[in-house]
């Protein structure tokens, strides 16, 4: 990409005039398009509404606007916060494999352990005592 496709994706281009014959015709199809639409759901008389109230009431709206601003922020940082410490430990490939390897030594000594303890009495057995080439020392 050339330095002007650069300068073009950072910057955008430049706005077109509305006054300037080559968009004046668009301009004024897409300014009606949204008038009309603008009536047809009756959006124009609630923005007039609004406006005759924020005309009539400027710091009463002005608190409410900013009151509904922060709250909104606030809010979404409550969310950030509450998402943040619910989220799940993650864990590496690495970290479970090892848990794996740790869980199948721990049962597989359990084994051994439960192998130790099949003697008539159900006492593990004593492997110095049972160990052949230390009964031949003593």
């Amino acid at each position: 990409m050339n330095v002007k496709g650069f300068r073009r994706m950072l910057f955008g281009e430049k706005m077109p005039d509305k006054n300037h014959p080559q968009y004046k015709e668009r301009y004024e199809r897409d300014v009606d398009a949204g008038r009309r639409f603008a009536r047809a759901t009756r959006i124009d008389r609630a923005a007039a509404r609004v406006q005759g109230f924020a005309d009539a009431h400027r710091t009463l709206f002005l608190v409410i606007v900013f009151t509904f601003v922060i709250g909104a922020f606030a809010w979404n940082t409550y969310r950030l916060v509450a998402v943040y410490r619910h989220s799940p430990v993650g864990r590496t490939a690495t970290e479970v494999q090892d848990s794996v390897l740790r869980e199948r030594h721990r049962l597989h000594q359990e084994g051994k352990r439960q192998e130790h303890t099949n003697g008539i009495t159900g006492q593990p057995d004593n492997a110095r005592d049972n160990h052949p080439s230390i009964k031949d020392m003593q």
